[in-house]
């Protein structure tokens, strides 16, 4: 099976938990773009749900597919969300951004009674790491936040280079909120909840991609086929 077949089934697997009158977190990505897709084909047979989007994208694309949609101003408590991940490990913590919404995604999973993540075999790691670390940071100040985020990662056991994003035309990427994304390159964080405090101390970051005490459920699919991990 291809890799984008399994998100896929790991995709209709999250459906299974997904009730009548439910107010979902629509996640970002590739893998939560397949949910999306599958969750319209449940809406316009019938299931009566309502969505947030995390970003932009994934508010175009549940649009499209006839999802009825919300905000967390209109709808500030959500039952599930449902999100991709860029590494998972066992005890479910997880490294989010990706694509960009982190901050967005870690804002609507926070207002949400559980969150399940949903990746192909892959993304499943003994410790995170390896996948760069998004950290959203405001433009203004760029170089000293740069300086502080490394030294950050330094002090909690991970030294790493942290690279600014930048789109294939070569210009910074932007997020939804009007922010840049640092790309910690670190190839293993040991204590990732240290980590996540020393970052979330540095003026100028907005937020960081460690999913900490968020994912309940994570729906993993492989070669051999799904396993439902849970917290």
């Amino acid at each position: 099976m291809t890799p984008d077949s399994l998100k896929r089934e790991a995709a209709a697997r999250a459906l299974d938990f997904v009730r009548p009158g439910m107010r979902l977190g629509l996640g970002t990505g590739s893998t939560a773009k397949h949910f999306v897709a599958l969750l319209g084909e449940r809406v316009r047979a019938g299931l009566d749900v309502i969505g947030v989007s995390t970003s932009e994208a994934t508010r175009a694309d549940a649009e499209a597919a006839g999802i009825r949609l919300s905000t967390l101003e209109e709808t500030p408590v959500l039952d599930l969300t449902v999100d991709g991940a860029d590494e998972i490990a066992p005890d479910l913590s997880a490294i989010k951004g990706g694509g960009g919404a982190l901050l967005r995604e870690k804002i609507v999973a926070s207002a949400s009674a559980s969150m399940i993540v949903i990746a192909d075999e892959s993304k499943w790691v003994e410790t995170l790491g390896r996948f760069p670390l998004p950290v959203e940071v405001v433009p203004f100040g760029l170089a000293p936040t740069r300086i502080a985020v490394e030294a950050a990662a330094a002090a909690a056991g991970c030294p790493g280079p942290a690279e600014l994003r930048r789109t294939r035309e070569g210009h910074a990427f932007v997020t939804d909120g009007g922010h840049f994304i640092l790309d910690l390159a670190l190839g293993r964080i040991p204590q990732p909840r240290v980590l996540a405090e020393r970052l979330a101390a540095v003026p100028g970051v907005v937020e960081h991609g460690l999913f900490i005490g968020l994912v309940r459920t994570a729906i993993i699919a492989g070669a051999s086929g799904l396993r439902v991990e849970n917290a």
